[in-house]
């Protein structure tokens, strides 16, 4: 499903990474998070995939980087993260940009 989107410019996250094989607490953490990020007055939604292997990439949209910067000092997204280097993933990128034009159908 495609998150909704304004018109451009907004901003991006982009998170790309490959999963270990623990599960334990990933489904609950990443669900916690899900709704605390909807929660944050620029978060505007996200679109997600994961492959049989592991490898996955998230796409978070929000409407400034100050809400990005809000999000990355959220203390129950840190200890996720640091989790996650722990136990849940083998590697992982995170890129920002700038979205400047959008088109589509569907």
């Amino acid at each position: 499903m495609f998150a909704k989107t304004p018109k451009p410019p907004y901003f991006t996250v982009v998170f790309t990474s490959q999963r270990t094989r623990v599960e334990e607490g990933y489904t609950e953490m990443n669900d916690s998070l899900w709704n605390d990020a909807q929660k944050l007055g620029g978060f505007l939604g996200s679109e997600s995939l994961r492959n049989e292997d592991g490898f996955g990439v998230t796409v978070l949209y929000f409407k400034d980087m100050e809400t990005i910067q809000e999000w990355s000092k959220y203390q129950k997204h840190l200890r996720t993260k640091e989790m996650g280097k722990r136990k849940w993933y083998e590697g992982y990128r995170v890129r920002i940009g700038k979205v400047e034009r959008e088109y589509g159908m569907g």
